[in-house]
This record gives structure tokens, sequence and C-alpha cells, in this order.
């Protein structure tokens, strides 16, 4: 059974093919969230792939806290980059793109280390990928138009271990660090929804 459920989709939604099926079909772990934002999808897309995730002082806490727990390494000064940027300069691979549609990134680690190493799989080598001892992990970035001015954005991260002695250590890190993984995607969220929402009312304002 997962061990984090995904909610109820809304029933009255039109369903695209679950973007994720294709690399996680049958994930330890799935976790969904969306919220309706009052912008057009593209501004909304832009956005989310250029959101810079460690200008947010939440969610630097939650890193710090963790580094702290497991003792991890001090890393250095950070640079400033988008969320896509940033996932890729530390191992994230490209899985799949849509332009102002989705975004699906992947890599395989060992989450319970204290400084986590990913490493990409080639889209074609993600879903069969079965080295022992690892996790595989995978995320969206998804736009759906609901009109013109109107989007629904929605995140999900799907993670499945490779073999028993993974799915144990995996359990076992997730009971206490989940809460700050989930935490995190409802801080991005919120983040694209504001950001994305005043960029359209400036634009509105220049038109205007």
């Amino acid at each position: 059974m997962p061990l984090f459920v995904a909610r109820r989709r809304d029933e009255k939604r039109v369903e695209i093919p679950d973007l994720l099926d294709l690399f996680i079909a049958m994930p330890d772990v799935r976790e969904r969230q969306q919220v309706i934002i009052r912008a057009p999808a593209a501004i909304v897309f832009d956005v989310a792939c250029d959101l810079d995730m460690q200008s947010i002082s939440a969610i630097r806490a939650i890193f710090w806290l963790r580094a702290k727990v497991m003792s991890a390494a001090v890393r250095p000064t950070r640079q400033t980059a988008g969320l896509i940027a940033a996932m890729l300069n530390i191992g994230w691979g490209r899985l799949a793109e849509a332009s102002n549609q989705f975004f699906v990134a992947g890599a395989v680690c060992q989450p319970w280390q204290a400084d986590v190493v990913f490493s990409a799989i080639p889209p074609e080598r993600f879903a069969s990928f079965a080295e022992p001892d690892r996790v595989k992990i995978a995320w969206t970035l998804e736009t759906e138009v609901l009109g013109p001015a109107l989007t629904r954005f929605a995140t999900e991260t799907r993670a499945v271990a490779t073999d028993d002695g993974a799915r144990v250590k995996f359990r076992r890190y997730w009971r206490p660090f989940g809460i700050g993984v989930v935490l995190i995607r409802w801080l991005l969220l919120s983040a694209v929804r504001r950001q994305a929402e005043q960029r359209w009312k400036t634009l509105r304002g220049e038109e205007h």
C-alpha cells in the first residue's frame, strides 16, 4: 500500500492521462497537490519554472532543520536559480515536457543519506531501472486551462524503492521527514499563485 495516499480528485475535472504512469506506475509514495490561480496558464507555468525555491524562508528553514537532524554537510552559499534550473543542477533529469503544460523530472537516490546524491536516468530507462538499494522519484509541474485567466496548477510526486531493503529504509526515513516534503509542496503552490496573480494584475494594468 502507498505510504501516502493522494487525495481524491475533483470528479468534475476532465482528466488527462497521469503523466507519471509511464515512469512510476505503482508507487510506494504518491502525493498530489493543486491550487486554482487567477492568471493565464502561460504565466502560471512560467512563474512555476522560474520560482526561486530558496527565496521562501519557510522552505529554507525546513532544509536547515533536515540538515541539522541528519548531520548533513554545510552547503556553500547558494546561487539564485529558478526551480527547474536548480533541480537539474543538483542531478535531477528531464523526463518529459510540453511548453506551458507540464514538466516531469526524475532521479534515483538514497533519501535516507544525510547528503543525498541525485542521479538522472534517461527517460526510456527510468521505468525499468532496478539497481538495488535505491529509490526512484519523479515529480511534475502541471497546468490546466480553466478559462482565459483561470488555471489549475498541480504538482505530483511519486517514489518507489527498487527492492525490499530500500523500501524498509525509505519507510523509516519518510515517517519523520515526509511531512516536510509535503509542506514544501504546499509552500511552492502558494508562492506560485501569489506571484502569478501579481504578474497578471501588473500586465493588465500596463495594458489599460
